[in-house]
């Protein structure tokens, strides 16, 4: 009786692994995947005063740390509660885990940042090297946890510099410039591009396009991905889009709003415009499948009206995306702006919904006023005659709730999710 219980039980478990391995192969398309779950966070919510941000304009610009973005707290104020950041800090920024790393203000230095008790503190700061980058017009990609590379138009914009970063201390790792030479009819090269980085493949993937000369080029060749080794830096394969469009975003570099996501799988999704023949922009959303360097012609997954904005990948074959409606105003401070959930693979669109009826429309355009975290979505809406909301939205059950809502006289410009420094 021993000798077969023995052998019973690894044969127990061995079809009780594959019962449980068949179980999760069946449903992991039900169940996203959430790259974001953190234990110990809090949200930095930055707003603007008088107007929304963004795009330059002079506004002030103030932070607060938040435990919670729940509706059961009072109203939401800055008086005496928040940081003014525009001194030191611009809107456009690179954040990842406890800390805030951009070009400041000064526009002379690499600086690393955290807000705490509502102050803004140096981590570490680098003065430029040989390459030197502007305030708010650079595009970066993380290529580990430690490594950050930023990039962009050098001063003349006749080439594209990079500098790699050791994100603990700010040091510059190496520094250069691609090897890309300007396109045919091309006088300068977009401001920043796009850069990301799809750790399946160890691969950098940049996207950019070159133009004519003067403050108001027009661009001379379409969107085109330089696929680089992060190692060296070299450039594997430089190709134009089959598409005559061109990224969303292309001076700021993600750092007021994000445009690209790879998924779990390592399909990597671009957002970007082509001009219809009435002069109206009409959006696109690009694949380069998992594997792949190459557009997969055929593929878009953009269904709604108007233009995508900003893009925000929620697990699974899902992104929320923020969105305008063109038919609704144009400008930045226009109420046309939504929130929909994309679905990828099927390529439909479905606004988010609360009791019933869609999200009211929004006002702001350049920001990231959405964040994720452990399978919950938080939005914020800047609605017609209402004091801003913020709502929460269950990826898992789509359900939405309400969440806290701010002061009258503030406008959200991002909202981040930030870990909690480890003591």
């Amino acid at each position: 009786m021993k000798k077969f219980r023995f052998l019973y039980l690894p044969l127990l478990a061995l079809m009780t692994a594959f019962s449980f391995a068949s179980c999760s192969d069946d449903n992991k398309n039900d169940i996203p995947d959430d790259p974001t779950l953190i234990e110990d966070y809090h949200f930095d919510l930055w707003v603007a005063l008088d107007r929304h941000g963004g795009m330059a304009r002079d506004v002030q610009t103030l932070v607060r740390s938040l435990g919670s973005l729940d509706a059961d707290q009072p109203e939401i104020n800055f008086e005496g509660k928040g940081t003014e950041v525009n001194a030191i800090l611009s809107l456009e920024t690179i954040y990842k885990g406890a800390y805030y790393y951009q070009v400041p203000v000064s526009g002379d230095r690499f600086a690393k940042y955290r807000i705490e008790n509502n102050r803004i503190i140096t981590v570490a700061e680098r003065r430029f090297k040989t390459n030197t980058f502007s305030t708010r017009k650079y595009t970066h990609a993380w290529i580990d946890d430690n490594t950050l590379v930023i990039m962009a138009a050098s001063g003349d914009a006749k080439s594209i510099i990079w500098t790699k970063l050791n994100a603990e201390d700010m040091s510059i790792i190496d520094e250069g410039t691609l090897d890309i030479a300007m396109p045919e009819g091309g006088e300068m090269f977009t401001t920043s591009g796009i850069l990301n980085y799809r750790k399946q493949d160890n691969k950098l993937f940049y996207f950019y396009y070159a133009k004519s000369g003067g403050k108001r080029g027009k661009r001379v060749i379409p969107m085109t991905t330089a696929v680089i080794n992060p190692a060296t830096m070299t450039v594997e394969s430089n190709k134009p889009c089959f598409l005559d469009c061109e990224m969303v975003g292309t001076a700021y570099g993600e750092l007021l709003q994000t445009t690209t996501l790879i998924t779990d799988n390592g399909d990597l999704y671009i957002a970007c415009v082509t001009d219809d023949s009435d002069g109206k922009e009409h959006s696109h959303l690009l694949r380069i499948p998992a594997g792949s360097t190459d557009f997969e012609e055929g593929y878009d997954g953009c269904t709604i009206s108007g233009k995508l904005i900003s893009l925000l990948y929620i697990g699974g074959k899902e992104a929320l995306a923020y969105a305008r409606d063109d038919e609704m105003g144009t400008s930045i401070d226009d109420f046309s702006h939504y929130y929909t959930v994309l679905d990828l693979n099927a390529k439909t669109s479905s606004r988010v919904m609360f009791e019933g009826k869609p999200l009211d429309y929004s006002g702001g355009r350049f920001s990231s006023r959405m964040a994720y975290v452990n399978h919950k979505a938080y939005i914020g809406v800047d609605a017609k005659d209402t004091n801003p909301q913020i709502y929460i939205y269950d990826v898992a059950t789509k359900t939405t709730i309400k969440g806290a809502s701010m002061a009258s006289g503030y406008y959200f410009e991002q909202i981040r999710v930030v870990e909690d420094v480890k003591q």
